[in-house]
């Protein structure tokens, strides 16, 4: 048996090394690197049969056709923990980014919606200043503050059903109940306007806006009186420059008129009043109904709310034969008056994007902002005579508007801590 098994083993061994010869010796062409498994030793007769791949028969590379796959080897890498531990450390190096770029993304997504809100910030301020100013001339030219508002709400009537037919914004779907709950705020939002635009036709565009710089302490009282939200010691405090302020520059202002003045605090009474019931109506989360829609809805509404109030009062004052007997500009008026109604609709809608953009508070301290530049823009371009204690006054009580703004964004804070 020995001999048998010497006979079969040196036969083997011959036949590996002529195989060897053969492979290195193979004629020109392309050369196929074929690996093989080392010699079945003499120790096992059984070895020599190779029955699978890996236990000693020749393994063929994957991309030789009918090469055998290796059977993955169950035992751990060489190497032992600490080449485990290396690879996984390189795949988590390769599955983690870079930390430099990390907040990179976030970082650009910053900056561009700060420069959105800037943007939106800046326009609104220059609508308002057009407006403004435009609105002025028109009612200085023709003292008819109802024919005026109808005329504004007309424009915007017209750029809101542009905007449905052209679905630019989704048509809201609301029943007949709804819109009878709508209603009162249409009538509220219609007299604020008109009463700003009584007020802007008796005093001046920056006594009017000093004036109108009071709506923190009637958004106080309403919010206590239908919202029962009572204000903190702080709030009521910012609210006492406020009121001095406007004293103080009413006392001095040039152009003083009773009209001019209660028809202004009327506006922050009707306006801080619908300000207060949307906040109730949009509570109720109404569907197919949010701020565009709600104020699109107030805006044709009032429109035709407006229209047989300028008829009963006012009658059409906007006839060629009418306008010709005042010896204005007819063409450079109908200019004014389009082009004052077209920023009184686009100032309140980019106003109405910019809140659904930031919070309350935020925009409360843009519009006292907003408030001021009105004031500067107004005396510089009409030319208003302007005393120091008036400039005081209304210093004081823009200061306060600051103030109370920003008490009111401490307020959550303090709640939250």
């Amino acid at each position: 048996m020995q001999s048998m098994a010497a006979t079969t083993a040196a036969s083997s061994s011959r036949a590996f090394s002529l195989a060897l010869r053969h492979s290195s010796a193979s004629p020109a062409g392309p050369s196929r690197h074929v690996a093989f498994a080392s010699p079945p030793s003499s120790s096992s007769p059984s070895s020599c049969r190779w029955p699978v791949a890996g236990a000693g028969a020749p393994v063929l590379p994957l991309g030789i056709r009918g090469g055998l796959r290796p059977l993955p080897s169950p035992l751990p890498p060489a190497g032992g923990a600490a080449a485990r531990t290396r690879t996984a450390a390189a795949a988590a190096a390769a599955a983690s980014p870079p930390s430099e770029d990390d907040g990179k993304p976030e970082e650009a997504a910053g900056i561009s919606r700060t420069l959105q809100l800037g943007a939106l910030i800046l326009v609104w301020y220059i609508l308002n200043i057009y407006f403004n100013i435009y609105n002025k001339l028109v009612l200085k030219a023709v003292p008819f503050p109802l024919t005026i508002t109808t005329f504004q709400f007309a424009s915007g009537t017209f750029f809101i059903t542009l905007m449905w037919l052209l679905n630019l914004h989704p048509k809201p779907r609301l029943s007949l109940q709804q819109y009878a709950r709508l209603l009162p705020l249409a009538l509220i939002h219609m007299l604020g306007n008109a009463f700003t635009n009584m007020s802007l036709g008796r005093v001046s565009v920056s006594f009017t806006h000093t004036i109108k710089a009071m709506e923190p302490f009637f958004s106080v009282l309403l919010s206590v009186l239908f919202l029962g939200e009572a204000p903190s010691f702080r709030v009521l405090r910012s609210l006492v420059p406020i009121v001095g302020g406007v004293v103080l520059a009413s006392m001095t202002e040039i152009s003083f008129n009773w009209i001019g003045f209660w028809t202004a605090m009327a506006s922050n009474l009707t306006n801080q009043s619908r300000n207060v019931i949307s906040k109730k109506f949009l509570a109720g989360k109404e569907e197919s109904l949010d701020d565009i829609n709600l104020f699109s809805i107030m805006t044709v509404m009032a429109f035709l709310l407006s229209a047989p109030l300028m008829l009963s009062v006012e009658g059409i004052k906007f006839t060629p034969s009418y306008l010709q007997s005042t010896g204005v500009n007819i063409k450079e008026l109908c200019v004014k008056a389009a082009l004052a109604g077209t920023c009184f609709h686009f100032y309140q809608q980019v106003s109405y994007s910019l809140l659904a953009r930031v919070s309350p508070v935020t925009h409360s301290v843009a519009n006292s902002l907003k408030r001021v530049v009105v004031i500067v823009s107004s005396v510089l371009f009409f030319r208003t005579p302007i005393s120091p204690i008036n400039a005081l006054g209304t210093g004081v009580a823009l200061l306060g508007v600051y103030l109370y703004s920003r008490l009111k964004q401490a307020k959550p804070k303090a709640k939250a801590s």
